[in-house]
């Protein structure tokens, strides 16, 4: 389809994603659409909700395993590191539009009802996490750090339409039918949490505001007043993984009365 085609456009792709191979332990490989995904799965609490992490686009699942893990483990959650093609032990090339169609098969390979997950997107991973929740209306919670609203706004600050061989109208059409993020948002009723630092140079907070907005369902939005968009979660981690102890805590609450 033409939309997509301009969004997968190799040159596009080169200066928004950033994958080169890594190795890990115990890798949980899912069979996306176009070839094995490396992702990584602790799943030690068989009652408990799961998170289905989508990184952003400059790391990989690898940075992630460590204190991350350990810091969502210590919630009592399950945590599926979902990874992108063509990073760490994943096959194939990144695509900004065609791997949105690999999010059915990492919510499957988690063996995990929709209603005890919780998507989570950081960066350029909240394309990924706002689509999951608009995939999977009946998720618990929805959890976007440094997320992007307006996509349309930062693609056109790495090319130009000619060089995607179109024209701006063209591309604002494909940005508006596959990644309405207000839409997305605006249609899930799980709980939303939205995480931006008030310094955010690369994605600014204006960002986060607007996908504060648009949720449908119960939210917060914390601004950060310290750090920026590549340490978020290191020079905020007390009251970062307070927020995520808080949410877990509420979607567990809403299980339970539901």
């Amino acid at each position: 389809m033409k939309n997509r085609s301009i969004l997968d456009h190799p040159t596009l792709c080169a200066r928004l994603f950033y994958p080169w191979p890594n190795h890990f332990n115990e890798p949980f490989f899912v069979h996306g659409k176009e070839g094995q995904l490396g992702c990584w799965y602790n799943r030690e609490f068989p009652d408990g909700l799961t998170m289905i992490h989508f990184h952003g686009n400059g790391e990989s699942v690898a940075d992630y395993r460590e204190e991350f893990a350990g810091q969502v483990a210590s919630l009592g959650v399950n945590l599926l590191l979902a990874e992108y093609r063509g990073y760490g032990m994943s096959e194939g090339a990144p695509k900004l539009a065609a791997m949105l169609d690999d999010i059915p098969a990492i919510v499957a390979a988690s063996g995990v009802e929709p209603a005890r997950l919780i998507f989570f997107g950081r960066s350029l991973g909240s394309l990924y996490a706002a689509h999951a929740a608009a995939l999977y209306p009946e998720a618990a919670g929805l959890v976007l750090e440094s997320g992007i609203a307006e996509l349309l706004e930062l693609i056109l600050e790495r090319v130009e339409p000619w060089q995607l061989d179109t024209v701006i109208a063209d591309v604002q059409a494909a940005v508006a039918r596959v990644f309405n993020q207000q839409q997305k948002l605006t249609e899930f009723r799980g709980r939303t949490l939205v995480m931006h630092t008030r310094n955010d140079d690369i994605v600014p907070a204006a960002h986060g505001e607007k996908l504060h907005r648009w949720a449908g369902g119960p939210k917060e939005l914390i601004i950060f007043e310290r750090g920026d968009h590549n340490n978020i979660r290191e020079v905020n981690k007390e009251r970062y993984f307070s927020q995520l102890e808080k949410l877990v805590r509420e979607c567990r609450q809403a299980g339970i009365s539901g």
